[in-house]
């Protein structure tokens, strides 16, 4: 389980975040629902370990050694435009000293596994958004890190697109039985994706509700019309607006 236990942070005399607790099990999909300025991205940075905790305390199965447990994805895909497909999803094993040939015959494996395999040799300016996100995402997996922190992934994309990559991560994250933290705005992006949701919100930023989420996310291109999910939709803007 990765656990946010009383974290406070500030930046010289700015307090950005303010007694913030939060949990993570195994498997599980949360999400972390706030404007801008309430402190989301401060604080997947302290999870991420590129900021050292003033604070508190994060902690995976009980241990605070969590540097290298995590992979972290951005809004943005990050691909490297001078490198195929395949040698972008290659980089995270030459960076742990795989051979050039295994981090190859790996990524190409991959890449046949979530059927991309015809994309190997494109490079990211000829791809469409929702294609450089699944790279991005294939990129993540050759961490073969469980544990996963979202920062906006799928803000950039069409509404069709996101919807479309919406699918696909639930897919993926059955497959490679992925623990996630989801930072967004989007509420409906929130439900869909998350079986747990925390609402931050101020500035420090500071949780204002947690909200289970039981909806059959296999289906959820039909329950985003249910009186169930806009109840929870209701809730989550309340806590938002108020």
């Amino acid at each position: 389980m990765l656990t946010i236990q009383k974290i406070n942070y500030q930046f010289e005399h700015h307090s950005v975040l303010h007694d913030v607790n939060m949990t993570v099990k195994p498997q599980q999909t949360v999400g972390i629902l706030g404007t801008s300025g309430v402190g989301k991205t401060t604080l997947f940075n302290l999870i991420a370990s590129n900021l050292e905790l003033q604070s508190g305390s994060i902690t995976i199965d009980g241990t605070d050694q969590i540097k290298g447990k995590i992979s972290y994805m951005l809004q943005k895909d990050m691909l490297f435009q001078h490198k195929s497909v395949i040698e972008n999803i290659m980089l995270p094993l030459l960076i742990q000293g795989y051979s050039k040939e295994e981090s190859r015959l790996r990524s190409e494996n991959l890449l046949k596994e979530f059927e991309l395999e015809k994309w190997a040799n494109y490079y990211p300016s000829s791809l469409s958004g929702g294609m450089r996100q699944r790279i991005a995402f294939l990129r993540t997996i050759n961490f073969g890190r469980e544990w996963l922190l979202l920062d906006e992934a799928f803000g950039a994309l069409d509404a069709i697109t996101r919807r479309q990559m919406h699918r696909w991560f639930h897919g993926v994250k059955s497959k490679m039985n992925w623990s996630t933290l989801l930072i967004t705005h989007d509420v409906e992006e929130a439900l869909i994706l998350c079986d747990k949701i925390y609402v931050l919100k101020g500035q420090p930023g500071e949780v204002v509700l947690t909200l289970d989420v039981d909806l059959a996310k296999e289906d959820f291109e039909e329950i985003i019309f249910s009186p169930v999910f806009l109840e929870y939709k209701r809730i989550l803007l309340d806590a938002l607006e108020n």
